[in-house]
């Protein structure tokens, strides 16, 4: 398995903080405070109910931990590794309340982030006799970027830009605005530091040709056919990074990739991901 860098600490806490706030309230878990002892203890375990890619591991053991440190854990299948029905990810032990009050937040992170990963990989699985990566997109959940480009990378997939600071885009509306791709281009190279990347976005082969002509790090070739790309990563002969864009399918990519392009952008990856099916069962001590 490829390493996986881990999520950074200080967005993990942050995110579980207002995520179990949300859930207790002013009150707390009042079913739990109403039906379990103080000093009950359990046991349980996270279980896939089908097969997929595990992800949001560390985000579920923060759920846990930020209602009691004193519980333990013993991780079974990592962030990134395959999981079949009836696999558990994740042994959990300790004050049965907390468990009980963090389960829902714990199972939302894994759940949403494992579907994105089981995704990722089924269409890294549909290009690997390419050259191409699967690469996300912005089109995440507010406030959930960070961890549903970590689900990406868990399915073998790689990270787009994180936000707008990352690299230079030029989309079609900015170029519309600019008047132009030179006009963009241009703007773009002043304005750039050394270590900014620019990339810009074409919708014909004829803007790709000003393109090569001004020149860029990167080219979005935007909604073309399979035919188109393979035209287009001619005309780029190497000097330029290929990226094929705009509604990219499991049944269609795997002849763009076919094509040549470098690199292949899907926004289903995090904005049309089925949440995983996996479940806490648990046992009272």
């Amino acid at each position: 398995m490829t390493f996986i860098a881990p999520l950074n600490p200080m967005l993990i806490e942050d995110v579980i903080n207002r995520t179990l706030a949300e859930d207790l309230g002013r009150a707390g878990d009042i079913t739990t405070l109403a039906t379990i002892p103080a000093s009950a203890r359990a046991r349980a375990v996270i279980a896939a109910r089908e097969s997929g890619v595990i992800a949001g591991s560390d985000l579920a053991i923060a759920a846990f931990r930020r209602l009691d440190q004193s519980i333990r854990f013993d991780t079974h299948i990592a962030d990134g590794a395959f999981v079949s029905k009836g696999d558990v990810a994740l042994a959990i032990e300790g004050p049965a309340r907390a468990i009980l009050s963090a389960e829902r937040t714990a199972l939302n992170f894994m759940g949403r982030l494992s579907g994105i990963a089981s995704l990722t990989a089924r269409y890294v699985e549909k290009v690997k006799h390419t050259k191409a990566r699967i690469v996300c997109t912005r089109k995440t959940t507010p406030g959930l970027r960070a961890f549903e480009k970590h689900a990406v990378r868990c399915g073998g997939g790689f990270n787009h830009r994180f936000g707008l600071d990352d690299a230079i885009l030029i989309k079609d509306n900015h170029i519309a605005v600019a008047g132009g791709v030179i006009n963009a281009l241009r703007a773009a190279k002043a304005f750039a530091g050394h270590l900014v990347k620019i990339e810009i976005e074409v919708d014909t082969l004829d803007q790709l040709d000003e393109v090569i002509r001004e020149g860029a790090d990167v080219v979005l070739l935007d909604n073309m056919t399979p035919a188109q790309l393979k035209d287009a990563v001619a005309r780029v002969k190497g000097n330029m990074l290929t990226e094929a864009s705009g509604g990219v399918t499991l049944e269609s990519v795997a002849a763009i990739a076919e094509s040549g392009v470098d690199m292949i952008s899907v926004g289903a990856l995090t904005h049309s991901a089925r949440v995983l099916d996996l479940g806490l069962d648990i046992a009272i001590n």
